[in-house]
């Protein structure tokens, strides 16, 4: 992802979001988190990856991802297609799994699967030719999403896709840009038919997370997942303030008139350096967040 103010921060709006009277604090106290997720299954999936090696496209370690994704996802009973497409000169292949009869809506859970070619940032000089492991910068998000294909109930009476974006973390690099896999998706679909709402997890597996409202995405489905997040006891991490304005894989759905929402923690020190390694990764983290995710999706 690409921070669209060159990582200047805004001054903090402060949004109180009231739910029974105040803020629960920890999980559990005053509110149930939905059963299923499992954040330990999560963190699994994010070693997987990290043991295919960095999911740069075209890589072996990619086409391992993506074979890996198809698997889970048709083990927990969901039906999977590979998208294969080219978007600004490149081949983009975003995996996409669909189930729900689809009578009250269409919702869709996002997140990008590629990790950065190299590591460019000035924090990381020494190894800026080497590749980016991206345990949380991309294995983080994919990993929810695995998890909430086996925790997701079948019967839901909304269709949901979850999609697994291809070529997301290549920007500023020759011949590449950012979110192809994204955009390239959201210019297939057909103006007759949208989704109600897109949710993008990205950086969400960070060991100390603070997850920010984020200035570009959609207010409505913003407030209603940090309100879901406080009922379940998680408003120390889904801060309700405003803090980055990214450009991310929700935006060609933004772009489209899509309700959209990024998920994301862009606090993380780790960012496009080699030290994003599966030690910065924490199953609670991914817990919170899926929990949050699931209850949103039954509950709305």
């Amino acid at each position: 992802m690409m921070k669209s103010s060159n990582r200047i921060f805004f001054a903090a709006a402060l949004i109180l979001v009231l739910i029974g009277g105040g803020f629960l604090l920890t999980k559990g106290q005053n509110g149930k988190a939905p059963a299923g997720f499992d954040g330990e299954r999560a963190y699994a999936d994010v070693a997987a990856q990290l043991n295919m090696g960095p999911r740069i496209p075209g890589s072996a370690a990619h086409q391992a991802a993506i074979d890996y994704f198809t698997a889970e996802l048709i083990r927990a009973d969901w039906q999977v297609e590979l998208q294969e497409l080219e978007f600004s000169g490149q081949r983009v292949r975003n995996v996409i799994a669909k189930r729900g009869s689809g009578k009250h809506g269409w919702v869709i859970f996002g997140a990008h699967y590629d990790s950065r070619m190299v590591a460019d940032q000035e924090n990381d000089p020494v190894n800026a030719a080497k590749p980016v492991p991206g345990a949380n910068d991309g294995a983080s998000g994919a990993a929810v999403l695995l998890e909430l294909a086996r925790s997701l109930p079948k019967d839901l009476d909304r269709e949901i896709w979850l999609a697994f974006f291809d070529s997301e973390d290549q920007g500023n690099l020759p011949g590449w840009d950012w979110i192809l896999g994204s955009s390239a998706m959201a210019a297939s679909l057909s103006d007759t038919k949208l989704p109600e709402s897109v949710i993008i997890v990205d950086m969400i597996g960070d060991a100390d997370l603070n997850i920010y409202m984020e200035r570009n995405s959609d207010g409505e489905l913003t407030r209603e997942i940090w309100e879901t997040a406080a009922k379940l006891g998680y408003a120390n991490t889904f801060i309700p303030e405003y803090k980055f304005s990214m450009i991310d894989d929700h935006t060609p759905f933004l772009r489209r008139g899509i309700p959209a929402v990024d998920l994301i923690d862009f606090d993380y020190h780790y960012w496009h350096t080699t030290q994003d390694t599966i030690d910065k990764v924490s199953a609670e983290s991914l817990d919170i967040v899926g929990d949050t995710l699931l209850e949103w999706v039954i509950t709305r």
